[in-house]
């Protein structure tokens, strides 16, 4: 192909979006505000959604005349269930957002935020935590008490990107294939190491441990809110920077340089924005997989492969899949309430199976 030819190709692609895109992008939005409503309206105290809203228009006064039955619901919606939507809503559009902005770098549709060992650093460092660290906690104010563990996670998950990053660089460029290849070796050590010390630990130690690894938006607090949505916010930012050489990328490297697109720069930015909005989710909501995979294929296959749309709808759809799925893990088997990692795996296990079986029968 020439260069005008690359060059027509590169600047037309953006623009070739499905007529359904506009309206999809809706549908998403809408898709997310009903599942943030249903997280406030739902659960062992019912409260109609009316009443919801009239709480959430009142937030920020409190009635002379209200009490008793009225000020219950008013403290469920606004200190309980209020932080825990704004948490799923920040963690699974962080996810999902991640998941298909590594897809992009990678030009590969299974391509998963902890390809970049996001996931397994956080989880050593928060083993690191409960094994280790948990005595000195005590000697902490309470604010930082609550802010530990996440706080733990994340400088593990960047710290392990950053060291991936580190060694993907070669003569002042980042290999795809070593990024890849390095972040499955330390990967693999950081999950070793997480067993070791899985194993020398108490059996309170280590069930705190697999608990909080299944995934659960039940510690949500303002004070973990706080901590994600800046990390989140960066992701979201970045992604109109990233949405038109993420396109030309899927051309490959070579040709998107060509383009004129700073092949290095997109690689690198793509990877810190994917690394400290993951790393923020996983640090306050545990492991959750399968969001940042499945999410954007369903995107992908609705509105077709445009990151201009691509990304910002997988990130509506994606919180309103988590908030979904939340709402599930809290009234399924309640008054328990089941690991969230476990509620996503039931639906988002099936659902690639059934895509790799349909990719097999089309192929």
């Amino acid at each position: 192909m020439s260069l005008a030819a690359l060059k027509a190709t590169a600047h037309a692609h953006p623009r070739r979006l499905r007529p359904a895109a506009p309206a999809g992008l809706v549908a998403c939005a809408l898709l997310a505000a009903l599942a943030f409503l249903a997280a406030l309206a739902v659960g062992a105290v019912s409260i109609s959604p009316g009443r919801v809203l009239e709480i959430l228009a009142g937030a920020f006064s409190t009635p002379a005349d209200e009490a008793g039955a009225a000020m219950r619901e008013r403290i469920v919606v606004l200190d309980i269930r209020l932080p825990r939507a704004v948490l799923g809503l920040l963690t699974g559009a962080g996810t999902a957002m991640a998941g298909a902005v590594m897809q992009g770098v990678f030009r590969n549709p299974l391509a998963d935020p902890g390809l970049v060992g996001v996931a397994p650093g956080a989880a050593l460092a928060a083993v690191s935590f409960f094994v280790l660290g948990a005595p000195l906690v005590a000697l902490l104010p309470p604010l930082a008490q609550t802010l530990a563990l996440p706080l733990c996670a994340f400088a593990g998950s960047l710290i392990t990107t950053l060291l991936i990053a580190r060694l993907s660089m070669r003569e002042g460029a980042m290999s795809v294939a070593t990024l890849l290849f390095s972040g499955l070796a330390l990967g693999a050590l950081a999950s070793a190491g997480t067993g070791l010390l899985v194993f020398i630990s108490s059996e309170q130690q280590s069930r705190e441990f697999v608990f909080w690894t299944l995934g659960s938006l039940g510690g949500a607090t303002w004070p973990k809110v706080a901590l994600v949505a800046p990390f989140v916010g960066f992701l979201v930012v970045c992604a109109p920077v990233l949405a038109r050489g993420l396109d030309a990328l899927a051309l490959g490297e070579a040709e998107a340089f060509h383009v004129g697109v700073p092949v290095e720069r997109l690689k690198r930015l793509a990877i810190i924005a994917v690394a400290a909005g993951v790393g923020a989710c996983v640090a306050a909501a545990g492991v959750i997989g399968f969001i940042g995979l499945v999410v954007p294929h369903l995107v992908r296959m609705w509105l077709g492969p445009g990151h201009r749309v691509l990304l910002p709808a997988s990130a509506l759809l994606g919180a309103a899949v988590l908030i979904a799925a939340d709402i599930c893990a809290r009234i399924a088997v309640a008054p328990a309430e089941l690991p969230l990692g476990v509620v996503t795996a039931l639906v988002g296990a099936p659902f690639f199976l059934w895509l790799l079986l349909r990719r097999r029968m089309i192929g």
